[in-house]
């Protein structure tokens, strides 16, 4: 072990063993090794035998979580996480936090901040409490991403935690639909293994890059046997086994209408899209004057394209009630964090739509003489 590394891992020993410890996480896997579990979270705990330390590990599919009396049994049980080949350690203290991020050449990179103790920080502290997954765990030292996308990958996974039932059990087959760099893929594996369910996930996206990208990843993370890629398209790349739940964060235009589409065929239990651009109902309705007497919605290029983004998430949620789901339009992201913060949630239960509601669908899309895209991927199976 270099030098560097070794002296490294004995101030995160001394850290964890402290009376300052507040919280600390290992994840992540060094180059050409793995831990014996992908995640381990430490924090003190005061049980009625007296303090504590609680040390919560995971597998990749269930958590593991024992506490450890001070002194030589806590030593020890430090002692046997550090000899594990962790890429990432994250520790807070009362008065500090430090970063360890071993690098694929096995160098030791730590970053070690002081703990502010103004008011403002008071108050920041209070908001990261907020965050479902902690903005510092090391699993983002390893997949990235803007603070913008982080809050987005993080309010979409509140959502995520509004659907599934609290006492959900049993395997959980998850698809991410346009995943791209995999943000939410990773964050919702390490959100739902979290939960203590056994999880397996596929990541689809069309590029080639990325599907090597993201592979090496999960690779590194030590969660490969259990998250994959697999390049292709939203309609037609093989997913297997079929799907009880479906992501889709920001597919672009149709593609949106895709991954929905793919949802109702695989008869997933649940779906969540946050759709991104509205481009094809934008466009018939540009090319058609619109139904009176409502031209003055149309008429300003602004207010049309943004009638068109209401009418297609109106019609793509009324489709999906046609399809036996139980569907709703929510904003799940403050629009300062995106413009593009609706999302479209919904819940397999099988019902058979009410001729009410058919007709409902039927004439408001004949009476804007529009044909969804949504609508013709699904056959037009609304109509019968």
């Amino acid at each position: 072990m270099p030098e560097a590394l070794d002296s490294a891992l004995g101030e995160v020993r001394a850290l964890l063993l402290g009376p300052g410890l507040t919280r600390a996480v290992a994840a992540g896997r060094r180059r050409g090794q793995r831990p014996s579990v992908v995640r381990a979270e430490l924090r003190p705990v005061t049980l009625k035998a007296g303090p504590r330390l609680q040390i919560a590990t995971s597998d990749g599919a269930r958590p593991h979580t024992r506490n450890v009396a001070p002194g030589a049994e806590a030593d020890a049980a430090v002692d046997e996480l550090l000899a594990e080949p962790f890429g990432n350690w994250h520790v807070e203290t009362a008065d500090a936090t430090l970063q360890l991020r071993v690098t694929k050449s096995g160098e030791a990179q730590v970053h070690r901040a002081a703990a502010s103790r103004t008011a403002g920080a008071a108050e920041g502290h209070d908001r990261a409490k907020d965050w479902l997954l902690d903005p510092g765990d090391p699993l983002f030292a390893e997949i990235g991403g803007s603070a913008a996308k982080r809050r987005q990958v993080d309010a979409f996974l509140r959502a995520l935690a509004a659907t599934l039932p609290d006492d959900l059990t049993g395997p959980l087959r998850v698809v991410d639909l346009g995943c791209g760099n995999a943000y939410l893929t990773f964050a919702a594996y390490r959100y739902l293994t979290g939960r203590g369910l056994d999880v397996t996930l596929v990541g689809v996206d069309v590029r080639e890059d990325q599907r090597r990208r993201n592979t090496e990843l999960a690779e590194r993370l030590g969660w490969a046997d259990r998250v994959s890629f697999v390049a292709g398209t939203i309609a037609e790349a093989a997913v297997d086994p079929t799907p009880d739940l479906v992501l889709a964060l920001h597919a672009c235009d149709t593609a949106t209408d895709e991954a929905l589409a793919r949802a109702v065929r695989w008869d997933a239990r649940w779906v969540l899209a946050a759709p991104c651009c509205h481009h094809d109902l934008a466009a018939q309705l540009r090319s058609r004057p619109a139904p009176a007497p409502y031209e003055l919605l149309t008429r300003q290029g602004i207010l049309r394209e943004r009638f068109a983004d209401v009418l297609t998430d109106a019609v793509r949620a009324g489709l999906l009630r046609l399809h036996g789901y139980r569907a709703e339009v929510v904003e799940f992201v403050d629009s300062q964090h995106t413009p593009r913060n609706l999302l479209i949630r919904a819940r397999r239960t099988a019902g058979a739509p009410t001729a009410s509601r058919r007709a409902e669908y039927r004439e408001l899309v004949d009476q804007w003489g529009v044909t969804p895209r949504l609508e013709t991927l699904l056959d037009g199976t609304d109509r019968d």
